[in-house]
């Protein structure tokens, strides 16, 4: 083993240790956005003067609920992730 070959191995730990925490402030900030623009969206103004609005199953407030709970869940994700990161 070479004196490069450690230096080598040294860097690219620390480029990978680097990539997985930018890919996780990516996945945190992504599923955060998601999560609020999901939890809000089927509750405003805009949900009811879409194109599928004319369908009577787009009203449906268990589907407005749906959508809103697929957003609480996104924003656990992110949450959870900001928690895994910082522990580690």
């Amino acid at each position: 083993m070479t004196p490069s070959s450690g230096a080598e191995d040294a860097a690219r730990r620390t480029t990978s240790r680097w990539s997985r925490r930018l890919s996780s402030i990516l996945l945190i900030l992504f599923s955060l956005e998601l999560g609020i623009f999901l939890l809000i969206f089927p509750w405003s103004d805009y949900w009811r003067t879409s194109f599928f609005a004319t369908s009577p199953f787009w009203a449906n407030s268990y589907l407005r609920g749906g959508v809103s709970g697929l957003g609480v869940l996104n924003v656990y994700i992110s949450l959870a992730e900001v928690a895994r990161l910082r522990s580690s």
